[in-house]
């Protein structure tokens, strides 16, 4: 059975990567969007990755570490230690989306002092909190539990907005 896979690519190779995959018959997906540039004599549309230094693989388990063999392939992004696998359904969603909009782009979760959060994975996974200070990819939270209020550190990566 196929998975989808995301593998990183070296930097502005993520469209040769994915023309070099098709040649092989390997299934992949580039999202790409439409960025119009302007130069001194003429405008012009040119299609750039959505997901910068990443594609996604559609492989059999058994043959994902042969995708690493290959150059410009860095590595798999990975989630909880394994290489992470994507649903069919969130590269119809991307798909969709694309084809929907026209200016589209990709922004990083900004998290602000004060801000409610949602935390996603650890002993504390789906209690709320406040973020009462931000330290570079870290964030403390204050979370109100049995009448006490607990502080404790996390990645951002672990907090979505409530």
């Amino acid at each position: 059975m196929n998975h989808w896979y995301v593998v990183y690519t070296k930097p502005r190779w993520e469209k040769k990567i994915s023309k070099f995959l098709d040649e092989k018959g390997i299934k992949n997906y580039c999202p790409l969007k439409k960025v119009y540039r302007q130069w001194s004599d003429r405008k012009k549309i040119i299609l750039e990755p959505l997901f910068k230094g990443y594609v996604f693989v559609n492989i059999p388990e058994e043959d994902k570490w042969e995708l690493k063999k290959i150059e410009g392939i860095l590595n798999y992004v990975y989630w909880l230690g394994k290489p992470a696998r994507v649903r069919q359904e969130e590269i119809e969603i991307i798909q969709k989306f694309l084809n929907d909009f026209e200016e589209v782009e990709v922004v990083e979760k900004n998290l602000c002092l004060n801000d409610n959060v949602l935390i996603n994975q650890g002993i504390l996974m789906n209690h709320n909190g406040i973020v009462i200070e931000l330290m570079g990819n870290k964030a403390k939270v204050i979370i109100e539990s049995l009448g006490l209020q607990l502080i404790a550190v996390f990645d951002k990566k672990h907090l979505n907005l409530a």
